[in-house]
């Protein structure tokens, strides 16, 4: 098999619907149906059980998922060493990073790499931090940066931040009028200057992000812990959209701290006590071979976001 056709499992296979896969693959339907057809005539053997939904792998087509993973993490392994022959004046390097996050954090970082490694590029994969775990456990990407802990000890995180969970809000938004400064006395670790009180908060209406989302998690929690009830009306938001439009001052939201650097004109306030915060981390794929330019990317990671 060709090392794209093995592409073609794996996107099945995640996707669970060949007419997702063969978007994803940007491929005619009918052409990914044949290549699945041959495949499993030539293996005498049926990978996928159709279903109402899509599909979903059989025994066999575990064993083969298995091993087109395996493969095409040793054909990128040997990629690898190729390109390190070439001292780092060429080659590529994938890394893996939420989309919200990547969306202000991956600029200054790409900036910085480009003056020190201008002929590697970079290939950008935006998945949650679940996901990028498993594509580093795959060998699918070289670098990744996660959300600590990390589900899987295999994996080694070297830490790179905490990004406190503040409120964002426009500069005209009546919360302002609440927002205290902390004083040196104030025994806190937030960098942000002004703080409020979730209380005075809560008569103002709220856009949550999603419950499969850090920041919808961590929203809500602070919410039951304080015994309150937020007026929302959109609850399931990406992150980006719930700050984008507490930003332009139609609410408020729960966001990261280091976002500032994308909402430069909003304003940011500590929850105080009742605050948290999530730790960073980069990590590469454990018990393989580590590129030069995955050692340098992540070298620069470090040094670009350990001082944010």
């Amino acid at each position: 098999m060709e090392i794209k056709e093995w592409n073609y499992l794996i996107a099945i296979a995640e996707e669970k619907s060949i007419s997702k896969a063969a978007d994803r693959l940007y491929m005619a339907q009918s052409s990914l149906s044949q290549f699945l057809q041959t495949m499993e005539s030539n293996l005498d053997s049926k990978l996928f059980v159709r279903t109402s939904k899509g599909v979903r792998l059989t025994e066999a087509g575990n064993i083969m998922l298995k091993y087109a993973y395996a493969t095409l993490s040793e054909y990128h392994r040997t990629q690898d060493e190729i390109q390190d022959l070439r001292e780092l004046k060429s080659g590529s390097v994938i890394l893996g990073i939420s989309g919200f996050r990547g969306s202000y954090l991956l600029p200054p970082v790409l900036n910085a790499f480009k003056l020190d490694y201008p002929g590697i590029r970079v290939q950008i994969v935006e998945k949650n931090s679940m996901a990028l775990e498993q594509m580093l456990l795959n060998g699918e990407i070289d670098v990744a940066l996660l959300v600590l802990p990390v589900s899987d000890s295999r994996l080694d995180p070297t830490f790179v931040m905490n990004d406190e969970i503040c409120l964002i809000a426009h500069e005209n938004h009546p919360i302002m009028n609440d927002a205290k400064q902390f004083s040196k006395a104030d025994q806190t670790t937030s960098r942000i200057p002004c703080y409020v009180n979730l209380t005075d908060a809560i008569q103002y209406e709220f856009f949550l992000s999603g419950y499969d989302t850090i920041l919808g998690q961590e929203g809500r929690r602070i919410f039951h812990k304080n015994g309150l009830q937020p007026i929302t009306c959109n609850e399931s938001l990406t992150a980006l959209l719930a700050a984008a439009l507490a930003a332009a001052g139609h609410g408020l939201a729960f966001t990261y701290y280091s976002s500032r650097h994308y909402f430069r004109d909003a304003k940011f306030l500590s929850l105080g006590s009742d605050g948290a915060s999530v730790k960073l981390a980069t990590a590469l794929p454990p018990g393989r071979y580590h590129s030069k330019a995955a050692l340098a990317l992540q070298e620069v990671l470090l040094k670009i976001l350990a001082n944010d």
